[in-house]
């Protein structure tokens, strides 16, 4: 095989995972709860806990997932760049809402908005989303939402 061919195939594949990344941003901010699994697989495994204080185990990524749409009645995440490697996808996104209801971090809505910057990055296996990892301006979210710096 030639090295066109290889750079082709994978060039295929990097844009197959960046539509899917794709659709699961695009069913997030349409709130499409339902659709969750046609892109995450049912064992994902989200290192970012530091906001939805789920629980450490398989899966639990769907109750953060809707513990986040369940705090802002307004939700916009809008994929500024998406970079493909592999079974590997970066994302950097522009996150914006507004805070309206109950929050494992701040149970009483402030009513107040953010924008912030975030990096994810996601593990695809068998055509879904199998590890998320990010990183996020934290401070600037808490201290736009005016929520309190975890101890």
């Amino acid at each position: 095989m030639s090295n066109a061919s290889n750079t082709g195939s994978a060039s295929n594949t990097g844009n197959t995972n960046k539509r899917l990344i794709q659709g699961f941003i695009d069913a997030f901010n349409e709130r499409r709860i339902d659709d969750f699994p046609d892109y995450l697989a049912a064992d994902v495994i989200d290192h970012n806990k530091i906001i939805h204080g789920e629980e450490d185990r398989p899966g639990a990524a769907f109750d953060g997932f809707r513990q986040q749409l369940a705090a802002f009645g307004e939700f916009t995440a809008v994929a500024e760049q998406l970079i493909a490697e592999g079974e590997t996808v970066v994302a950097r996104l522009t996150v914006s809402g507004r805070h309206t209801g109950a929050h494992p971090r701040m149970p009483r809505p402030t009513h107040r908005t953010c924008s912030v910057e975030q990096i994810w990055i996601f593990t695809l296996r068998e055509g879904r989303i199998a590890e998320i990892r990010a990183v996020s301006d934290r401070l600037g979210m808490f201290l736009q939402l005016g929520w309190d710096w975890p101890a």
